[in-house]
């Protein structure tokens, strides 16, 4: 009985209104955009993890219609992180929650899996003995992952990812679609930051997720690129790894002790910049120039006071919009794009409160506001 009043509706609504992705409107029914945010800096630069073109997350919509028939379809989500408690999860987690809200599906379970791929398939495990119809999730692993998200597809619960895709997966096959921010374009922003500042010349370190992980993957890349191409004369002297974000304090240390005439590190995201932050303090080495990706509440502060040089943002709580909408879209049997991305938005201390209130949908806090002062 849960899904017979909304099945009902869409056969009476089938024959009157077909609304697409960017497409035109057949009926005098509203058509409601689900991306409110405009904070492009350009042309989206990322490809999805098999390749895909990206659609833009602004050219997802529905109509007045379509959001009743949600209401009236009794739906349930569960939303399963790779590791919670941070700015950019809790951020997208609200943009999920409200945008969920509104179509009246349920959140029946969230889930940290704290960076451990077997924490992540029990969790999987746990949330498909809820019976959700959607599963909105970021894997922590491509490989360790698949088998648990497969057979979650094969139960008919309808995935949509964040920024990683287990391997071997097909858009509209095993899975929705991929929601992610331009991780190239704000990796190429980072690279700007350090080149602009450097003048084209300079020794940089780079502090990397050593993982299989396509997001960061693509900083890197875009990173490096970057800085071969349009900054020859600034040659990158150390690539450290890390694992685990909180030890990121001892490898700055590494790195500053082994590349002393170092002028500048970037780092894969802001949890591990705190970290390198912390090293540079306590060697006293603030003519190193940090960059970044990721506008943490903590690094936009520390951004705000000089200490960072700026980063390459992505706009989470739009990204849970997206990945929300696109699970209604197989809900009600929507064409859903394969890939869908938010644009990069480049960061520095003359944007720091719009980026804020852009990033995070709110109005600057006021230790943000004094700090910019």
């Amino acid at each position: 009985m849960k899904k017979t009043l909304a099945l009902i509706m869409c056969l009476l609504m089938a024959c009157s209104m077909t609304v697409f992705a960017g497409g035109a409107q057949e009926s005098d029914d509203a058509v409601t955009p689900v991306q409110s945010t405009k904070a492009a800096n350009g042309d989206i630069l990322s490809t999805g993890p098999n390749g895909e073109v990206a659609a833009s997350a602004d050219e997802l919509m529905l109509s007045d219609a379509e959001i009743e028939q949600l209401k009236a379809g009794d739906y349930t989500a569960a939303i399963a992180f790779h590791y919670s408690g941070n700015d950019w999860s809790t951020s997208q987690q609200k943009g999920l929650t409200d945008t969920f809200a509104k179509f009246g599906i349920e959140i029946v379970a969230v889930t940290d899996a704290n960076f451990n791929p077997e924490k992540q398939v029990s969790d999987i495990e746990t949330i498909m003995a809820k019976n959700p119809d959607i599963i909105i999730s970021i894997p922590t692993d491509p490989t360790a992952t698949k088998n648990v998200f497969q057979r979650a597809s094969d139960a008919g619960i309808k995935l949509v990812f964040m920024d990683n895709v287990p391997n071997d997966f097909t858009a509209g096959i095993n899975y929705v679609s991929c929601v992610s921010a331009d991780n190239y374009g704000n990796g190429v922003i980072a690279a700007d930051l350090i080149g602009e500042k450097l003048d084209g010349k300079g020794n940089v370190g780079v502090v990397y997720y050593d993982a299989d992980f396509f997001v960061t993957n693509q900083r890197y890349e875009a990173f490096k690129a970057t800085m071969s191409e349009k900054y020859p004369e600034i040659k990158i002297v150390s690539e450290m790894g890390f694992q685990d974000p909180g030890t990121c304090d001892v490898i700055g240390d590494a790195m500053l002790t082994r590349f002393p005439n170092i002028d500048a590190i970037f780092c894969h995201w802001d949890v591990p910049c705190e970290g390198v932050l912390s090293a540079l303090r306590a060697a006293n080495r603030d003519d190193v120039f940090l960059s970044t990706i990721d506008l943490g509440n903590n690094i936009a502060k520390e951004i705000a006071l000089g200490n960072v040089l700026g980063l390459g943002a992505q706009l989470p709580y739009d990204q849970g919009v997206a990945e929300a909408t696109l699970a209604a879209y197989a809900l009600l049997g929507k064409e859903a794009p394969a890939y869908v991305a938010v644009p990069a938005k480049r960061v520095d201390a003359s944007n720091i409160l719009e980026a804020y209130t852009d990033v995070y949908h709110a109005d600057p806090p006021t230790w943000l506001t004094d700090a910019a002062k």
